[in-house]
C-alpha cells in the first residue's frame, strides 16, 4: 500500500511521543534500580526501567493507533496480526549497560509498512539526543538534518559492532570478525546498543556496523533512518536484507563493498568452540 508523507509524519509523530515519555522512565530508574533478572542468556537483562518504559510506550500506541499490530522485546506480539502496519520497539536497548549505569542505551521504536521499515524513532535519554526519520522525509537528530559520512577507505574508517547474547554457547559470536576488522581500519568499537549504533551511522559518527543475532526490535527504527541519511543496508554478503535473518551491514555506502568483501574473508576463530578450556584455566 502506498502511505503518503502526511500519515507518515503524524506516525513519525506518535512514535517520538511515545520514545520521550518513555526516555523520561528511564532517567528516573537509573541508578535506583531494585529489579534486575536474567532472561535465557547469561547478560541478556531485563529490569523494572525496561518494563515500565514499554508499558508507557504501549499506552501511547494504543491510543494513537490501536488497530496496528505491535512486536515488543518484552510483551511479544499485541495488536492485528493481519495489520500491515507493524511497530518493533526495544524499550531499552543496552540494558546491560543501563543496569551498570552506564548511559549507553536507547528507545528504539520503527515502525515497518508490509515488511519494510518506514519511521523509526531513537532517543538517547542520557545524552537527550533524538533522532528521527521516515520514508521520503529524511533523518534528524535533535530536529536537524543528518548525513553519513564521507569516508571512502576502509583503512580510515571507524567501524562499530555487537556481540549476540549466546556468545558464549556458539562459535559464530562475532570476535573474529572484531579482531580482524581492528587491523584493517582505524578502530571497532562496541558500545551495547545496536540502536545507537546505526544512529551514529547515521549522523556520521561511525562509517559501518555490522551485527549477527539481532531482532527486529533492534534495528527496525536505525534502518529507516540510515537510509534516509544516505546509507546503504544489506546482508553480510551484500544481498537484499532481511530483517529475520538477525544479520545487518549498515554502512555509510562508500564502504559498502570494501567492508561486505573483508567480512567475508574473516577466518574462523576456532579456538571459541572449546570454552571447557577457559574454565579450567586459573
Amino acid at each position: 500500500m502506498l502511505t503518503s508523507s502526511e500519515q507518515l509524519a503524524a506516525f513519525l509523530d506518535i512514535a517520538t511521543e511515545a520514545a520521550l515519555a518513555a526516555g523520561v522512565i528511564l532517567q528516573d530508574y537509573l541508578g535506583n534500580l531494585d529489579e534486575i533478572e536474567e532472561k535465557g542468556h547469561p547478560g541478556d537483562l531485563v529490569t523494572e526501567a525496561d518494563r515500565k518504559a514499554e508499558i508507557e510506550i504501549l499506552k501511547v500506541l494504543r491510543r494513537h493507533v490501536p488497530g496496528h499490530r505491535i512486536l515488543t522485546e518484552e510483551s511479544g506480539q499485541v495488536g492485528s496480526l493481519d495489520s500491515e502496519f507493524f511497530w518493533a520497539i526495544d524499550p531499552l536497548d543496552g540494558t546491560t549497560n543501563y543496569a551498570h549505569q552506564y548511559p549507553v542505551s536507547a528507545v528504539s521504536i520503527g515502525l515497518m509498512i508490509e515488511g519494510v521499515p518506514q519511521v523509526g524513532v531513537i532517543y538517547d535519554p542520557f545524552r537527550r539526543e533524538l533522532f528521527r526519520a521516515a520514508k521520503g522525509l529524511g533523518a534528524t537528530r535533535d530536529r536537524r538534518p543528518i548525513r553519513v559520512s564521507k569516508t571512502c577507505e576502509l583503512s580510515k574508517s571507524l567501524l562499530t559492532t555487537g556481540f549476540a547474547y549466546d556468545r558464549r554457547q556458539t562459535t559464530d559470536n562475532n570476535y573474529a570478525e572484531f579482531c580482524y576488522l581492528t587491523h584493517l581500519t582505524q578502530g571497532v568499537r562496541r558500545g551495547g546498543s545496536a540502536a545507537l549504533d546505526l544512529a551514529y551511522v547515521a549522523c556520521g559518527r561511525f562509517d559501518g556496523y555490522w551485527e549477527r543475532g539481532l531482532s527486529p526490535w533492534d534495528m527496525t527504527a536505525g534502518i529507516i533512518l540510515l537510509e534516509e541519511a544516505g546509507g546503504k543496508v544489506t546482508a553480510y554478503d551484500g544481498s537484499p536484507f532481511q530483517i529475520d535473518s538477525g544479520r545487518i551491514l549498515a554502512t555509510n555506502g562508500h564502504i559498502h563493498t570494501s567492508l561486505s568483501t573483508e567480512l567475508q574473508r574473516v577466518p574462523s576463530l576456532t579456538i571459541w568452540a572449546d570454552l571447557g578450556k577457559f574454565s579450567k584455566l586459573g
